[in-house]
């Protein structure tokens, strides 16, 4: 057992036994039943800090969304020297630390791949150091030189086509959350100490693939640690021991989190579960008279100052696809535990409530672990900061506690992994209304005219029913998920051996459960143009070679989104037979396959790639987001919308089931408490359904189309929106985005 006098006060022994933050905070935390009127208002300095910050925010958007970059030095631990918002103000900062040596500044991050590295800084105006580009291009290979010298014509031919798209092949593949916590808990000494032992433990000395690889990923780990030490020295601090009060445990935690951000640009770099842990620091000290309220809540103020600020260096394909520089931060709040108890804090309700003193911000991507067991003081003050801010998105407690425990973190938008015992394989999304199309068409793109996918015969006549389509549709399916699997695994194969995710991983059992997310996209246009095919009657509109190119619908049919069961279970069965197809294949590392109904912004990208439909839409138009229903299906209001979610089951969708919703103020109510009163009903039956999440948005489209077309206006500086499984700056989407946004619906009544 250690001992450390760092821990004076706290109870419990299993934590000190062995790396258990989880034991840690069921011991200590202290669960909160009352309101929001303990919270205190921003302090001078974070007035100061934020207000520097906003005028950086500025210059960057000025200056077509990158403020400065890296160019001659290759991003690591200690590649940089320390960094503050501001020389004159860094007395001021409760939390210090940044990527680089200035803030907004993007470092060089070749690993992922090189071509991605060189093309971000040319397309921001930059011109990287020739020397590097070469010793990245003739003497390391880089992630994504290795996938692409692997790649099937097979594997290239879909990629290209966006029938599979977004795939973690060029870049960091993120969604792996350390548990940063550690850092603070047990300093870095213990945890080297720790991996020490399991080096020692790893193999019988006979040398299999599997103990080769295990004891070189250990040491990797282990160097990290290591570095770490020697970054937060640059700063002045000694992290080898563990935090001893709380101001020390939110920076320990910090420079966990900063070494994972320094040396990986993954499309979703997660803070993970972080409030209840350090709400324990706090109590402590504000029992002791350590601290003030006022400078607790500085400190949380401080650390999500800190998390806004995170930035890579993306090219523009990229920005299509994951629109307005988002990084996924993502930090949750709340949840129940195992035993029943609530697991809201004090710090849940300072971490939202930086959301009002600092105003509304797209990271961290701020979610709420919900449950309609929680304080009913809590849930409305969450309603309060969704119809004030609309920053927050819900993800429900109640059917991912049995699945994931009570201790998981959200390691992208709605992805959920046992914090310090899981990883994730990120997997992008697979176009299955596009491979609806590929059925009718015998495997050849609508778009090209190539032949892409299997030479299966195509369905023929000039009016088609479901029936002459089931079989097609099953066949291509098929091979979709067989192809997507096999191009997952050699990506995640390629990262491991040449951009493993060294920093993270220390922070993370060694002997680590690994998930296997793949996604869908266009989800809801296949319901419904299953449900067309079915109900009612489809004429088939082709080109001079016999190829359908659009499709001519009469009649009724019934469409997801309306708590109709005859679409609705047209819903259920497309996500299990997907989920279906996926599991009979090998997945790397033995990993757990799970898919995910989730597109992000990528659903306009997609909808540009993918010809007309038979539910009505347009040849190019773009993708619902998500799990949402098609644009204009809706006609039944927001509950009846929700329902039809509510249907498809989590355990089918375990990387998640994203849904987001917009609501005209006036739907909820006519004065703010109606509003929040109403809402929080709405939250509850949506999640004691059960469902898995969504995203809420309070506003009406008056406001987004005068935000797209004044964005100078101050009140649009910092306007944040959700969108697919994380939120925006409604003005830094492109003008495609907005509009495809504005398309959605904003109920009028429930």
């Amino acid at each position: 057992m250690y001992h450390f006098e760092q821990w004076q006060g706290f109870s419990g022994s299993l934590w000190k036994e062995e790396v258990n933050v989880r034991d840690f905070i069921q011991t200590n935390y202290k669960p909160y039943n009352g309101d929001e009127s303990f919270l205190a208002g921003p302090t001078e300095a974070t007035n100061k800090l934020w207000a520097a910050l906003q005028e950086l925010q500025k210059q960057e958007r000025a200056q077509g969304g990158v403020l400065d970059m890296v160019t001659h030095i290759v991003s690591s631990l200690t590649s940089h020297g320390p960094g503050y918002i501001s020389e004159d103000l860094k007395d001021l900062e409760k939390v210090v630390g940044l990527q680089t040596d200035k803030p907004l500044k993007r470092a060089f991050m070749p690993f992922g791949g090189i071509r991605m590295a060189i093309d971000s800084c040319k397309q921001a105006g930059y011109e990287p150091d020739p020397e590097l580009q070469r010793i990245f291009t003739e003497y390391h290979l880089t992630h994504s030189d290795a996938v692409f010298q692997a790649y099937t014509p097979e594997m290239r031919a879909a990629r290209s086509s966006h029938i599979i798209t977004g795939l973690p092949d060029t870049y960091g593949r993120g969604r792996i959350v350390g548990d940063y916590r550690r850092v603070a808990l047990y300093g870095i000494d213990m945890l080297m100490a720790e991996k020490e032992k399991d080096y020692a433990n790893c193999g019988d000395g006979t040398m299999t693939d599997d103990v080769i690889r295990q004891r070189q990923e250990i040491r990797q780990q282990i160097n990290a640690l290591k570095e770490m030490i020697l970054m937060a020295e640059k700063y002045g601090f000694d992290i080898r021991r563990p935090a001893a009060n709380a101001k020390e445990a939110f920076q320990w935690l910090y420079f966990g989190y900063l070494a994972a951000i320094k040396t990986q640009n993954g499309a979703a770099m997660s803070v993970g579960r972080i409030s209840t842990f350090l709400d324990i620091y706090i109590e402590r000290d504000l029992e002791n008279g350590v601290i003030t309220e006022e400078e607790a809540q500085e400190l949380v103020d401080h650390l999500v100052m800190k998390f806004r600020m995170v930035k890579f260096a993306r090219v523009k394909a990229y920005q299509q696809l994951f629109s307005g520089d988002p990084v996924w931060a993502t930090v949750e709040v709340a949840g129940t535990g195992l035993d029943g108890r609530s697991m809201v804090t004090k710090n849940d309700f300072r971490f939202l409530h930086t959301l009002e003193n600092m105003g509304p911000s797209p990271e961290p991507n701020m979610t709420v672990l919900y449950s309609s067991r929680e304080p009913d003081a809590f849930r409305s003050y969450c309603a309060h900061i969704s119809i004030t801010t609309s920053s927050v998105q819900y993800e429900n407690d109640e059917v991912m506690k049995p699945v994931w425990g009570d201790d998981y973190s959200i390691c992208c938008c709605v992805s959920a992994t046992q914090t310090g015992k899981e990883m994730q394989f990120f997997g992008a999304r697979a176009n299955l209304l596009k491979a609806l199309l590929y059925a009718i068409n015998g495997g050849v793109d609508e778009k090209t005219k190539k032949q892409v996918g299997p030479a299966y015969r195509p369905v023929m006549g000039e009016y088609i029913t479901w029936d002459d389509v089931k079989p097609a549709y099953l066949r291509m399916l098929d091979w979709l998920a067989g192809l997507y699997v096999n191009v997952l695994n050699l990506i995640h194969y390629m990262h491991d051996k040449y951009n493993y995710e060294a920093a993270e991983m220390a922070l993370i059992d060694t002997d680590v459960k690994r998930s296997f997310a793949t996604g869908i996209a266009g989800f809801s246009h296949v319901v419904d143009s299953i449900s067309a095919l079915k109900y009612a009657t489809v004429r088939v509109i082709r080109d001079e070679d016999g190829m359908a190119i659009d499709y001519e619908t009469t009649g009724d049919f019934p469409k997801y989104g309306n708590d109709d069961d005859r679409a609705d279970d047209i819903a259920k069965w497309l996500l299990k037979t997907f989920i279906d197809m996926i599991k009979k294949h090998h997945t790397y590392r033995d990993s757990e396959p799970s898919t995910s109904i989730l597109t992000i912004t990528s659903n306009v990208v997609y909808g540009k790639a993918t010809g007309a439909t038979p539910d009505g839409r347009k040849d190019g138009a773009p993708l619902a987001p998500g799990g949402n229903p098609s644009y204009g299906a809706e006609q039944n209001g927001l509950i009846a919308s929700l329902n039809s979610a509510a249907k498809l089951p989590y355990h089918w969708a375990l990387d998640g089931i994203s849904i987001t919703q917009t609501i005209n103020p006036d739907a909820l109510g006519h004065v703010p408490g109606e509003r929040v009163t109403n809402l929080v009903q709405v939250l509850d039956g949506y999640f004691d359904q059960p469902s898995h999440h969504v995203n809420i948005n309070v506003f009406g489209i008056e406001k987004l189309l005068d935000a797209m077309e004044h964005p100078e206006k101050e009140e649009y500086a910092n306007f944040t929106i959700r969108v697919s499984g994380y939120a925006v700056k409604f003005i830094d989407l492109t003008r495609e985005q907005q509009l495809d946004v504005i398309a959605r619906s904003a109920h009028k009544h429930m």
